[in-house]
């Protein structure tokens, strides 16, 4: 069964400088039915007003990834790292056993338009690390480009978890298939424009997903044969759409 979460469902805080859309309980946006999914704790769209931005502040123990839409995002962390992350740029950091960063808008003008994701990692206590890559545009298009994993393959991030990222643009009229291996777990977000996601297997479900919606499906162990089960799904677009695909144990 697809499982769908709402743009306009999601928490929302409009603190003027920043304005962010919450998918899973954050900050104080507190929903219990909507906690994460698997390794996935947070997923906040953030539009940052010109010249602002997060203060220095701390984590730990939190693997962060984090992509440019739109603007730029300059980061500074007690690691001595100092980048300025522009649009289509992704941003990993593993808190392990801790840091301190700041997050600010550059521009004078632009608001920068990101999401931030934060994963638990698969074991506590590593040494914090941090890395930024920006992925050629035509390894998506119209297909699934890996951005970050665990063993970095493919040029990806390396993530200090059971998971894979992946990022697709979908033009018109076209469409990508994804096969869920038997025990996994895939979370679907639309970064923007809209989808249909189908899902197939001894029956087809069909949703249709807008940018900020998001879609949850599961392979049971052992049940990936079975008719009534999902297996492959099945991502179009009328017009054009980026999403992010997320394969978790």
């Amino acid at each position: 069964m697809i499982t769908v979460r709402r743009s306009e469902e999601r928490g929302h805080a409009d603190h003027g400088w920043l304005n962010a859309f919450h998918t899973f309980s954050f900050a104080r946006y507190y929903d219990p039915n909507h906690m994460g999914f698997r390794a996935l704790r947070v997923m906040n769209e953030d539009r940052i007003a010109a010249g602002k931005g997060f203060g220095t502040h701390p984590h730990d123990n939190m693997e962060i990834v984090t992509y440019v839409l739109d603007g730029a995002l300059e980061h500074r962390d007690s690691m001595g790292n100092g980048e300025v992350l522009g649009a289509g740029e992704f941003q990993r950091m593993s808190a392990g056993t801790g840091i301190t960063h700041s997050e600010f808008n550059p521009s004078r003008e632009s608001q920068t338009h990101l999401y931030q994701i934060w994963l638990h990692p698969k074991v506590q206590g590593i040494e914090p690390s941090y890395e930024q890559k920006k992925f050629e545009p035509a390894g998506r298009r119209n297909q699934f480009q890996l951005v970050a994993s665990p063993d970095a393959e493919q040029g990806a991030l390396r993530i200090h978890q059971d998971v894979r990222i992946y990022l697709a643009d979908l033009f018109s009229e076209r469409s990508l298939d994804y096969q869920i291996q038997t025990g996994r777990h895939v979370w679907i977000q639309v970064l923007r424009g809209q989808i249909i996601l189908e899902a197939q297997s001894g029956f087809a479900e069909v949703v249709k997903l807008s940018q900020g919606d998001a879609a949850a499906l599961s392979q049971p162990e052992g049940l990936q044969s079975e008719a009534g089960k999902i297996r492959t799904l099945r991502l179009r677009s009328d017009s054009s759409a980026e999403l992010m695909l997320f394969d978790l144990a």
